[in-house]
């Protein structure tokens, strides 16, 4: 064949910058804005067109508004809106329980803000437009990892405008538990397992609807609901692998067994009208064993994938980026950080992440799945949900592990 009849292939751009980021979720949004405040050359790639994603993390904690609070960005950042949370209640069987209470927290902001991720993230582009140093590329999907000899040395990406290849002395992973980037790096990945998958849904709620109880524990099945002020999203909890039997039983029944557990979603169960509006979430908790090659960096869920339980993944990929800036941002300014120099962030953040990922495996084995065992008996909390129910300054201990973790990260990255 004539080789002028095979169409012409787009050429392949070169950018060049200090640090390229890949994924513009909680960690990479961050970490860019660090470093283009720290006056790095930073570009972010954001496969999608905008952050607008149904069913990511919305949990913004005490952690992460110190976090705001400390780059100056807290009063802007509260008025979008959102709804605060202080008290965690469930109902455990037939019993009225406290979980947790951020009231009894010594932290500036003793409270969760619920707040669309899609927010929180263009939150943090406009105010990054501000920095020369920055370049977010939306659209940009990120294909492979550029190679010389055994360091990487940039990224090739998919863009509208055709390929490019991102040269930088250094590649941060933040795109998420199925990262392209760890893939192939050939990184392994340690997996713990979990014993849930959660079916994700809204339903309406009217102005005068309102209900405390966040998580509701029955024999063989689970939910929490969360108040979004003129909806439920609402988290529905099945064993492992399980959602081909839900869906087999049919959408009537399970829109049955919700109401059933909670009262208070049946005007707004008609929102769930067929199974497009239900989203499968598979859980999933692992971790890699080494976060770096030479040139390359993981974090986030790049790194470390975190149960549901708590909520607190999207916190835990802020700190990481907090210390990821604070560790490599001076270093950077000078040119590539040796792999020893990367591995500090592994050393600095996988013992809060063990310690997180420890706790919602006790939760798993010892809450979620007894309750997910069918049975016909009355479920009794476990006695250390009575404890902690009967002892109001534990509700202090948990909240302290909820809304603060282990080994909060403060902003010392510089300001250019």
């Amino acid at each position: 064949m004539d080789a002028g009849n095979f169409p012409e292939q787009p050429a392949r751009r070169t950018l060049t910058t200090r640090c390229c980021i890949v994924g513009g979720g909680p960690a990479g949004m961050m970490l860019g804005y660090l470093l283009g405040r720290a006056g790095i050359d930073t570009v972010v790639l954001e496969k999608h067109a905008d952050f607008f994603r149904d069913f990511r993390g919305d949990t913004v904690h005490p952690s992460t508004l110190q976090v705001m609070d400390e780059l100056g960005l807290i009063e802007g950042f509260l008025k979008l809106p959102h709804q605060e949370l202080q008290k965690m209640d469930g109902q455990f069987g037939g019993t009225s329980i406290r979980i947790s209470d951020l009231s009894r927290l010594n932290a500036k902001y003793p409270f969760i803000a619920f707040m669309p991720q899609w927010d929180f993230l263009n939150f943090l582009r406009e105010h990054g437009k501000r920095f020369a140093s920055l370049n977010v590329m939306m659209n940009a999907e990120a294909t492979d990892l550029v190679w010389s000899n055994d360091a990487i040395v940039g990224v090739q990406a998919d863009t509208p405008e055709g390929p490019v290849e991102i040269r930088a002395d250094l590649t941060v992973a933040c795109d998420g538990r199925h990262s392209i980037v760890r893939e192939k790096a050939r990184l392994e990945v340690e997996e713990i397992g979990a014993p849930m998958d959660v079916l994700w849904f809204r339903a309406g709620k009217g102005r005068d609807e309102s209900e405390s109880v966040f998580a509701r524990v029955e024999s063989g099945r689970m939910m929490v609901t969360f108040d979004r002020g003129d909806y439920w999203q609402c988290a529905y909890v099945i064993a492992k692998n399980q959602y081909d039997a839900v869906k087999a039983r049919g959408l009537d029944a399970l829109r049955n067994e919700i109401v059933r557990m909670a009262p208070v979603l049946k005007p707004g169960i008609a929102d769930v009208k067929t199974w497009d509006d239900v989203k499968l979430l598979t859980v999933a908790i692992n971790r890699l064993k080494r976060w770096t090659r030479p040139g390359l960096l993981c974090i986030g869920d790049a790194a470390h994938a975190m149960s549901p339980v708590g909520g607190v993944g999207v916190n835990l990929a802020v700190q990481d980026a907090v210390a990821t800036a604070n560790l490599l941002a001076a270093k950077l300014a000078n040119g590539r950080p040796s792999e020893d120099e990367l591995d500090a962030v592994r050393k600095r953040r996988e013992f809060p992440v063990r310690v997180t990922q420890a706790m919602q495996v006790v939760v798993q084995n010892n809450i979620i799945s007894v309750a997910l065992k069918p049975g016909d008996a009355p479920l009794k909390p476990p006695l250390a949900v009575r404890i902690i129910n009967a002892v109001p300054w534990l509700q202090g201990i948990t909240a302290r592990f909820i809304g603060v973790g282990v080994r909060p990260e403060h902003v010392q990255s510089p300001e250019a």
